[in-house]
C-alpha cells in the first residue's frame, strides 16, 4: 500500500471514518477534528482530511469560537483548505451561532443571568470589539427588544443613559439588562463598568425602570453584577 493510500481516509476501518461514525453512532459521537475534517472532506497528498482539520484547530488553541471568528482568508492560509473548503467551515460555524441564538430566543422569559448571557451572547458576533447591548423586558421578565447602543474599539465603548431610557420608554419597559464585552477575554468589571452601572441604576430609579443586572461578556465565560451582589452596592 503507497503513502497516498495509507493517508486516505477511504482506506481507514470503517469504524475510523468520520462519516461512517457519524452515521453509525451519531454527531455527537464525534471530535470536533473529526466535524471539521467531514466539511472539508478531502485531504492532500501531504495530509488527511482529519490532519488538515486538527492543524486548523491547533491554529486556535483547539477554541470554537476563535475559529469562528477566522474569515475565508484566513482559513486558506492552510495548505490544502481552498475557497470552497473555507466556505463550507465558515458556513457550518454560521449556522452553529444562529441555531444557539434561535434556541435562546424561543424563550419567552428571563429568568436569571445565565439566560441573560445567553441570550446576548446570540447578539454579539464579534468579539474582537466591545459591544454595549441593552436587553428590554416587560413586567414579566418578557424580552421586549434587544438593542446594539454603541460599538467601541479593543478596550471601550460608550454607553449613553439619554440612548438607553429613550429606548427603553420607547418600548415601554419596565425593567433592563445591561450587557458589554471585553474582547480580551476577562470579563473582570473595571473601575468605569462599575461606575456607569452606579450611575445607569440611578438613572432608572428615577423613571421607574429597574436596572436589574450588568452582564460582561468574556471568552466562554461571563461575569454578573448581580450574581455577585454588585446592583445594590
Amino acid at each position: 500500500m503507497t503513502d497516498v493510500k495509507k493517508r486516505s481516509i477511504k482506506f481507514w476501518s470503517k469504524d475510523d471514518q468520520p462519516r461512517e461514525k457519524m452515521l453509525n453512532k451519531g454527531p455527537a459521537a464525534l471530535s470536533d477534528t473529526e466535524l471539521i475534517a467531514i466539511l472539508i472532506r478531502t485531504g492532500t497528498q501531504e495530509a488527511t482530511a482529519i490532519e488538515l482539520a486538527r492543524q486548523i484547530l491547533d491554529s486556535v488553541d483547539n477554541d470554537l469560537i476563535r475559529l469562528s471568528e477566522l474569515s475565508c482568508r484566513d482559513l486558506m492560509k492552510h495548505k490544502g483548505i481552498a475557497l470552497a473548503k473555507a466556505i463550507s467551515i465558515a458556513a457550518a460555524l454560521e449556522l452553529g451561532k444562529r441555531r444557539r441564538s434561535a434556541e435562546v430566543k424561543q424563550r419567552s422569559k428571563i429568568g436569571d443571568s445565565r439566560e441573560a448571557y445567553e441570550y446576548f451572547l446570540g447578539q454579539i458576533e464579534d468579539f474582537t470589539q466591545e459591544h454595549f447591548l441593552v436587553l428590554f423586558l416587560n413586567r414579566n421578565n418578557e424580552p421586549l427588544a434587544v438593542e446594539c447602543i454603541s460599538t467601541g474599539g479593543v478596550t471601550s465603548t460608550i454607553a449613553d443613559p439619554k440612548v438607553i431610557f429613550s429606548r427603553a420608554l420607547t418600548y415601554h419597559a419596565t425593567a433592563v439588562v445591561l450587557c458589554h464585552n471585553h474582547p480580551s477575554g476577562n470579563p473582570t468589571p473595571s473601575r468605569e463598568d462599575v461606575q456607569l452601572t452606579k450611575k445607569l441604576k440611578a438613572g432608572g430609579l428615577l423613571l421607574d425602570i429597574g436596572v436589574t443586572d450588568h452582564i460582561i461578556i468574556g471568552r466562554e465565560t461571563y461575569y454578573s453584577f448581580a450574581e455577585n451582589g454588585k446592583m445594590d452596592a
